[in-house]
């Protein structure tokens, strides 16, 4: 159990210390991981900047991701989504939808930070736990494309068979606790409140 997100990137940095003066790149999923990826960069002594995917949503079940879909448009979909009464016509309005809100943050948090090229550097992705795995996946993914030194995924918590499905994509998974028995990433921490946009805001202004 994570007393708050700070509390769990203080503990991840800890584990990435290797990277310490290396200047590493150090992405955030937005909005739950951005403060977290903060934390680890300043530690690290690395720079910061956001990493923009998208969960596709599960018909009537919100928090089901049944896939995701990244800054670029590539989707991923998860082995289990057409049992979840995702249908074709579904999926496409879904990802309308979510490409959508991947603009708008484009457009709120480019101006606050330039975008920093990944190439040639250690990019560590970091997000504040994986349950499906899903926009870690899209993350990954699209950050292969732009040809990073490495790639490392550094989350607090996750499911062993989601870890599984993360390593193919990763040069190295940073994982504080994989525990068999998973609901929600949520009940992991004491302290699980939303991240709203005027943090992230305030975040990537500073």
């Amino acid at each position: 159990m994570f007393r708050d997100r700070i509390q769990a990137a203080e503990r991840l940095a800890e584990q990435l210390a290797a990277y310490r003066g290396q200047r590493p790149l150090v992405l955030a999923i937005p909005r739950g991981a951005v403060p977290m990826a903060k934390v680890i960069a300043e530690r690290l002594k690395g720079d910061f900047d956001v990493v923009l995917v998208r969960k596709l949503r599960a018909p009537g079940q919100p928090e089901l991701a049944i896939g995701s879909v990244d800054e670029s448009g590539w989707t991923y979909m998860a082995p289990f989504a057409a049992s979840t009464g995702a249908d074709a016509q579904y999926i496409e309005a879904e990802k309308r939808q979510q490409l959508e809100t991947i603009r708008q943050r484009r457009v709120q948090y480019t101006p606050l930070r330039a975008h920093i090229n990944p190439a040639g550097r250690t990019v560590i992705v970091v997000d504040d736990g994986l349950a499906t795995g899903a926009t870690m996946i899209a993350a990954l993914h699209g950050l292969r494309q732009q040809k990073p030194a490495k790639l490392v995924c550094a989350v607090p918590v996750a499911p062993p068979d989601t870890l599984e499905k993360v390593r193919t994509l990763a040069d190295e998974v940073v994982c504080l606790e994989t525990p068999e028995w998973f609901q929600a990433v949520g009940q992991f921490y004491q302290n699980f409140q939303q991240v709203e946009d005027e943090e992230v805001i305030a975040l990537l202004k500073d």
